[in-house]
């Protein structure tokens, strides 16, 4: 399942998200997407987990979660 993750500080990476999905299960990919003109993050990216039934813990756990001094927004990706 892809999630789509909003709002994210600009100073988040990565393996922040890696980190922070992998507590609720396996994460199959984690991108941030970023600007091509400052090579910094656009503040939202996408997580892939594998599992399904981890991923909707996850978005139910995560969503409106505070991440590096931002409240996120976690749903599925359409």
């Amino acid at each position: 399942m892809k999630l789509l993750i909003r709002n994210l500080a600009r100073t988040s990476t990565e393996e922040t998200l890696q980190a922070l999905f992998a507590e609720h299960g396996a994460v199959q990919s984690c991108t941030l997407v970023m600007d091509k003109v400052s090579g910094g993050s656009k503040g939202f990216g996408f997580v892939e987990m594998p599992n399904p039934g981890e991923a909707k813990a996850a978005v139910k756990v995560l969503n409106a979660s505070n991440v590096d001094g931002n409240v996120i927004r976690v749903k599925k990706a359409d």
